[in-house]
């Protein structure tokens, strides 16, 4: 891929990350919605450049108005050139394509509804505020110039008159770069709460989060999701509006400047052009290697990160095992790759450097060797040096941006690979499951008529997602809210991989599934899953917290034999790091009260009372019966053949048996 094309691929994937929250995308058609989102930045331009105008025009009437001593004095030849463009042609051009721009905007009101306004509105009082310090700036390009000629005049009261309208351009700069230093980020903290907000309802969405495997480090597509929804979108964000002010500032500057530079001597604006592109494409071609470094960079940061709060996470574990010395191993391991990595990225920054430093340097004293010439001749005055430093300086790093700027623009197109990666992927799965979903019809997801209240599998096959491996061959079974499945056999042989077929977890490679709707059938692993939240959240789960009351919970808890839990903590909006306080056994009753609340037709459960007394298992099990639900469990216990009617025994290769659980010997698979 040359240069071009990954350009022209990294702005597509900058459309795609962007533009949805300033103008949503047309469906199947890329380019036409880049079109459009390019027509509304141009009467964004038009809407600001007419509105500058007219402000420009109110202000030097308002002040001519009221003090006009003052405004001959701050604003010199001001009143002259505003006059002179609304009586030439510039005037009606300049309010034609604000009109333009208005009409536009209108024409795209429908899309941009749900708050789309706002970002449009922040970007117009910016590029307004540009404009204004632009012009400012220009000012003080000839304010600098008059105190050149004036000091070497020895005219004190010239001197002192330019000094005094320096001044006043400050006091009207300063409160005008703050605004747009709290107007800047608040756009991107605006973005970013939208972003992250698409992005996680995404990432739940379909279950994408358990089909997309963010810790198999051989996936080199993606990683880290947890990294690309909150820092990865913030840095976007914050990075693209930076960038883009940046950009516009410095094109408003180059044209501004350029016209100074012209009006000075034009063989000093054509040198400084060449100088500039030259310097910019040298730099560009040798910092190509950079993104890739930057890239890399971030992911393996990332992974060094994980490896950190995955110690955190199981630290009692690693604990009891005095596995600190290969947790050290792994981690090193990671460290060591970050490290390599950024040794060889700071070697590539420090030889960009040593370029941008070479080509700071000699555009020093570029003007000089044009302007001395003239000035000996006696073609310009002495304060043209210092106003085409100045001008030159601003015309030369508008010009220079991206050369100044390369190292920050490599992480941020490593950025925009990671997030745009990350959102394509999700969005991918995202469709995929809906498509099967489709397809499957009501087969996968509504129980059909005549099987109401029932788990049916016809003629299913199972192999592991990514996996040639069979571990099911045609099997076909019932359960119907009366009956209790038992599924055994040797380790490895995909009884868990079963129970995720029954809960719609995994798709069946072949085959009909049905299951019950939603709600009435619940999922209980072996080690439950404990949410970040208090005692009432954890038992209501997944329902909402005031579903139940608070004499439900506590009746609830007594019945899974957890009283002393009601004791330890009569508050049940407390929050404690419920995981690390609870022993397993704890947890598995604690999931058990959940499942008691949520009162579902039909339970799946992977070996949910391993951690549990024979006697408690079966007074756990004994509620169930009581309360007529479906049950499928995994287990090893020769005493759960009592609490089931039929066993699935299944041996790993494909082949099944379905055999009454009266007289079944469970022992043979321990």
């Amino acid at each position: 891929m040359n240069l071009l094309q990954a350009l022209r691929a990294q702005l597509g994937k900058l459309q795609r990350l962007a533009q949805p929250y300033f103008l949503p995308l047309e469906t199947g058609n890329s380019s036409s919605s880049a079109g459009q989102f390019l027509l509304l930045v141009l009467a964004l331009l038009a809407i600001v450049v007419g509105v500058t105008l007219l402000l420009l025009t109110g202000a030097v009437t308002l002040a001519g108005s009221m003090v006009p001593e003052l405004r001959d004095r701050f604003l010199p030849g001001v009143p002259q050139r505003v006059a002179a463009v609304w009586q030439g042609p510039i005037g009606v051009v300049v309010m034609a394509l604000m009109a333009a721009g208005m009409i536009c905007f209108a024409a795209f009101r429908t899309r941009l509804r749900q708050g789309r306004w706002v970002p449009w509105l922040l970007m117009g009082v910016i590029t307004l505020l540009i404009l204004v310090i632009n012009g400012i700036n220009v000012g003080i390009s000839f304010i600098a110039r008059n105190v050149d000629n004036a000091l070497v005049a020895y005219d004190r009261d010239g001197f002192w008159k330019t000094v005094a309208i320096y001044a006043f351009c400050l006091v009207l700069a300063l409160p005008i770069r703050a605004l747009q230093s709290y107007l800047i980020p608040k756009l991107g903290l605006l973005w970013r709460e939208w972003l992250s907000g698409r992005l996680l309802s995404r990432y739940l969405q379909n279950r994408v989060y358990y089909n997309l495997n963010p810790n198999d480090e051989s996936n080199e597509e993606i990683d880290n999701p947890d990294q690309r929804i909150s820092q990865d979108a913030a840095s976007f964000t914050g990075t693209s509006l930076n960038v883009t002010v940046e950009i516009l500032s410095a094109l408003l500057t180059f044209v501004s400047f350029i016209i100074v530079l012209w009006s000075i001597n034009v063989r000093l604006a054509l040198v400084l052009l060449a100088y500039s592109v030259a310097g910019t494409t040298l730099v560009v071609f040798a910092s190509r290697k950079l993104v890739a470094l930057n890239y890399q960079q971030l992911k393996l940061e990332a992974d060094f990160r994980y490896g950190l709060v995955h110690i955190r996470d199981n630290a009692e574990s690693i604990a009891f095992y005095r596995g600190e010395n290969q947790e050290g191993k792994e981690t090193s391991r990671r460290l060591s790759g970050a490290i390599r990595n950024y040794d060889r990225l700071i070697i590539w920054e420090a030889l960009i450097n040593v370029i941008q430093r070479s080509y700071d340097y000699f555009s020093r004293f570029l003007p000089w060797l044009v302007i001395a010439p003239i000035y000996f001749a006696k073609g310009v005055d002495f304060g043209v040096f210092g106003q085409a430093g100045f001008a030159f300086s601003m015309v030369f790093s508008s010009v220079s941006y991206i050369v100044n700027n390369i190292e920050r623009l490599s992480a941020f197109s490593a950025s925009i690979s990671r997030l745009e990666g990350f959102q394509g992927k999700v969005e991918e799965l995202s469709r995929e499951a809906a498509q099967r979903l489709e397809h499957d019809g009501p087969e996968a997801s509504e129980p059909m008529p005549q099987r109401q209240g029932s788990i049916l599998l016809s003629h299913v096959d199972l192999l592991p997602p990514r996996s040639n491996r069979y571990l099911i061959r045609d099997l076909s079974l019932t359960v119907d809210r009366q009956q209790r499945l038992l599924v055994v056999g040797p380790s490895g042989c995909g009884k868990t991989s079963f129970l995720r077929l029954v809960s719609g977890l995994w798709p069946a490679a072949a085959g009909r599934v049905e299951r019950p709707p939603v709600g009435d059938l619940l999922f209980i692993p072996q080690k439950p899953y404990m949410v970040l939240g208090s005692l009432r959240e954890q038992l209501s789960y997944p329902q909402a917290p005031d579903r139940f009351s608070d004499e439900q919970l506590r009746h609830v808890l007594e019945q899974v034999r957890l009283a002393e839990l009601v004791k330890r903590y009569p508050d049940l909006e407390i929050k404690q790091d419920w995981p690390r306080l609870l022993s397993l056994g704890e947890q598995q009753r604690l999931a058990f009260a959940r499942l008691l609340l949520n009162s579902p037709c039909f339970v799946v459960l992977d070996e949910a009372t391993s951690a549990l007394d024979v006697a408690t298992e079966s007074y756990l099990y004994g509620l169930l019966s009581q309360r007529e639900m479906a049950f499928v469990s995994v287990g090893h216990r020769p005493t759960l053949t009592s609490f089931h009617d039929t066993v699935l025994e299944l041996e790993g290769t494909g082949s099944w048996r379905l055999l009454p659980a009266a007289g079944y010997d469970l022992t043979r698979h321990g």
